[in-house]
């Protein structure tokens, strides 16, 4: 398996990075992950102005190349997938971007200090047959930081989360602030209540995740009722769907939440139309853009 790190393509087992890397000690870095189908990214602008502005946030300076309108994803991705044999299917480019390897302090290192740029590309399988069940899922307290728009490398809350969600046997853990439905520990979350489809706002609460960006689209232009407002414990009784989004996963719906049935307990109607739309776009969006 081929990767990319610090403008080089290296077999992965070769590919290190330095003690003092930032990302390492810190955390101090941002990811993006984009989909590709049969070789092809799907929605890569969004991903760079959502990099962009993680990058900005944290104050690192876009390497060359990563800036919104730069070409470096679609080519080091193009060779990621090709080389590793990933031009057919659905697979995930990984991007990630430190501060790079500097003395440890807490302040940023020295002006010109070069950031840590890693690349790789992985086979997606993605999860139909849990798709087609339904989800389980569980809630769990919101006690991560006040950022969560950025998407930052610094992910225990939601690692801890995730593993409280596999031990009980869940798909997915959601997070509740101030009796609060946010998102998930990896996904963000929507709602029908009332026959409106209902999500949290992209606020300083909830990463803005590029799949939520394009289900509020196609929602709106399939004529659904779309309403930007949060979820609250107080209306999961009058929740006839609940359902995750994420570029891993797609639309999934959630059956069972806490162990209590969502609705019929089965995929409902909103999901299965907003997937098909979904999977629509993907495979238009894709087959229009530049081969590998």
């Amino acid at each position: 398996m081929l990767v990319y790190l610090n403008g080089e393509y290296l077999d992965h087992d070769r590919a290190t990075v330095s003690v003092d890397d930032r990302g390492f000690l810190f955390g101090d870095g941002v990811y993006e992950v984009t989909r590709a189908r049969n070789g092809r990214l799907f929605e890569p602008g969004r991903h760079l102005r959502r990099l962009g502005r993680g990058l900005e946030a944290l104050g690192i300076a876009p390497p060359a190349g990563f800036e919104p309108e730069g070409g470096a994803l679609a080519e080091i991705s193009d060779r990621l997938l090709r080389d590793s044999g990933l031009v057919s299917g659905d697979a995930l480019l990984y991007l990630q971007i430190t501060r790079g390897a500097a003395q440890r302090t807490h302040h940023f290192p020295p002006a010109g200090t070069p950031p840590t740029v890693f690349l790789q590309a992985n086979r997606l399988a993605v999860p139909d047959d849990v798709r087609a069940r339904g989800a389980t899922a569980i809630t769990t307290p919101d006690l991560r930081w006040q950022r969560c728009d950025l998407k930052t490398v610094q992910l225990l809350p939601n690692v801890l989360a995730k593993q409280q969600a596999v031990a009980a046997g869940a798909f997915e853990a959601v997070f509740v602030r101030d009796a609060i439905l946010t998102e998930g520990a990896s996904t963000n979350l929507f709602a029908v209540i009332g026959g409106a489809l209902r999500t949290h706002p992209a606020t300083e609460r909830i990463l803005p995740g590029i799949t939520r960006e394009v289900i509020l689209e196609l929602a709106n232009e399939q004529g659904l009722s779309v309403v930007e407002q949060p979820v609250a414990v107080a209306d999961l009784s009058r929740v006839t769907e609940l359902f995750l989004t994420s570029t891993s996963n797609d639309v999934m719906p959630v059956a069972r939440l806490d162990g209590r049935v969502v609705g019929s307990g089965r995929p409902g109607p909103v999901a299965r139309q907003l997937q098909a739309a979904l999977r629509e776009r993907l495979e238009r969006d894709t087959a229009q853009a530049p081969a590998v």
